[in-house]
């Protein structure tokens, strides 16, 4: 996909920074807008959307979802203590 590139500046200068922020930043622009006020350049830019996958700590496997498990570690998540994140819940007794 192409950068949309408004603003100001000549479309050489604007490409030199489209190449720069992305060299920079190891990401795709999706949007760019180059304000030239004399000396200065203002630069106002959207990275393109980066999908990621939420990843979490489960019986000591650092896994996104579980639906490559065997059973026997699908009853090993399903059998383990989860703990809460705070409230008012009293420790259990032993």
């Amino acid at each position: 996909m192409a950068v949309i590139i408004t603003g100001n500046a000549d479309p050489k200068e604007a490409q030199a920074y489209v190449e720069y922020l992305e060299t920079k930043y190891n990401r795709k622009l999706d949007k760019l807008d180059v304000q030239i006020d004399g000396d200065f350049a203002d630069l106002n830019y959207t990275f393109s959307h980066v999908p990621f996958e939420r990843i979490r700590r489960i019986t000591g496997y650092l896994v996104g979802t579980m639906d490559k498990w065997n059973n026997a570690k699908s009853a090993e998540e399903a059998d383990r203590v989860k703990h809460s994140l705070g409230g008012n819940d009293e420790m259990e007794q032993l």
